[in-house]
């Protein structure tokens, strides 16, 4: 069984609508419900005039939906035959209670273009060796910066006493003014403006570079 695609333009696929779609070649393309069941009927004998009769007069809606979720010309098209070889091998499957041909067969479009674009997703986030963009690599930059920024700053803290540590630390990391550091630590708010003084002079000296007062 083979079914050969009839090559449908992105802008068609973008702006044609579902009516269009049916009933595009006029009354030749019109189909009572029984007719689109007795297609289907005719494929789960093993018909195969009949696949190509209802690929015929719906592949392009087929085509057109996994187009709008797959956003890639490329997997529409192998989506599109994939949805008609399930016809092929569920036709027998098919029971009228639960809707219309055309219904039953967009719902496996639909089905299928979602857990292919889950699936692409998911292979780039499980994919870190793979091609990475211009952001993802300008993410890599910065990640490297932050984390010789980071070595450098514990360096530098290393040069403070415990307590102008602990004063710096409550005043900046929890934003504090200094009277409620002086109250949180139990000091004197003299001694907590010496101690954040002169550890950011010593802070300035081993970063090379201003450290701004609060």
């Amino acid at each position: 069984m083979s079914i050969v695609p009839t090559t449908t333009t992105p802008d068609e696929a973008a702006t044609t609508t579902l009516g269009d779609l049916l009933y595009a070649r006029g009354s030749e393309a019109y189909l009572l419900e029984r007719d689109w069941v007795a297609l289907v009927e005719a494929i789960a004998a093993g018909d195969q005039l009949a696949l190509r009769a209802l690929y015929e007069r719906t592949h392009r809606l087929v085509f057109t939906l996994t187009m709008r979720i797959a956003g890639n010309r490329q997997i529409a098209e192998e989506l599109t035959l994939d949805v008609f070889h399930d016809v092929w091998r569920r036709a027998s499957n098919y029971d009228t209670a639960g809707g219309s041909v055309i219904g039953w067969i967009m719902n496996q479009a639909r089905s299928r273009a979602i857990d292919r674009l889950r699936f692409e997703q998911c292979k780039k986030r499980v994919n870190p060796h793979g091609d990475e963009s211009p952001a993802a690599s300008s993410d890599s930059v910065e990640s490297v910066e932050l984390n010789e920024h980071g070595r450098q700053l514990q360096h530098a803290l290393a040069v403070l006493t415990p307590q102008e540590r602990q004063a710096i630390e409550t005043a900046f990391f929890s934003e504090l003014p200094y009277a409620e550091v002086a109250a949180r630590l139990n000091e004197p708010l003299g001694t907590i403006k010496t101690r954040i003084r002169s550890g950011l002079m010593k802070l300035r000296k081993a970063l090379g570079t201003e450290v701004n007062q609060s």
